[in-house]
């Protein structure tokens, strides 16, 4: 079972994380603004971008209710950004996928998020892996055996 710690370093630690997240948030808004999409548009663009997907797996990957996605692809499908096309693995179901223009969408959203990417590059690759490291071993993931 593991400990809960509140010395100061933990404390502080935890306050840095917060404030990164909060700031990562704060850009990402005002980059999908921008497209003028929501925040929770711009994400959901973000993850069609790396493959299509049914609405239920959108919903586990954000952590919402199913019925929240729908809504968001139904709005982003009218702006002519997303399409559900059937799943080639079972008919039944139905994958929301980029279109040309959602792509081209989602890859200028990438690429004018500057907030992480930049103190980033300030860090070595080694740096960098070891951030890396840490933060999955914080969530509990594998390190996928790269180094």
């Amino acid at each position: 079972m593991a400990t809960t710690r509140s010395d100061p370093l933990t404390l502080e630690v935890v306050e840095l994380i917060g404030t990164v997240v909060a700031r990562y948030y704060e850009e990402y808004d005002e980059a999908a603004a921008a497209h003028s999409l929501t925040g929770a548009q711009a994400r959901v663009l973000g993850l069609l971008a790396l493959e299509p997907m049914p609405m239920r797996r959108i919903a586990q990957k954000l952590k919402c209710e199913p019925s929240n996605v729908t809504g968001i692809v139904d709005r982003l499908e009218a702006r002519g950004l997303v399409e559900r096309r059937p799943d080639p693995a079972d008919r039944r179901v139905k994958l929301a996928a980029p279109t040309e223009q959602g792509t081209r969408t989602a890859r200028q959203l990438r690429d004018s998020l500057t907030f992480a990417r930049e103190p980033l590059a300030e860090l070595s690759d080694a740096e960098r892996a070891t951030l890396r490291d840490l933060l999955r071993r914080m969530l509990g993931e594998p390190d996928g055996g790269r180094a």
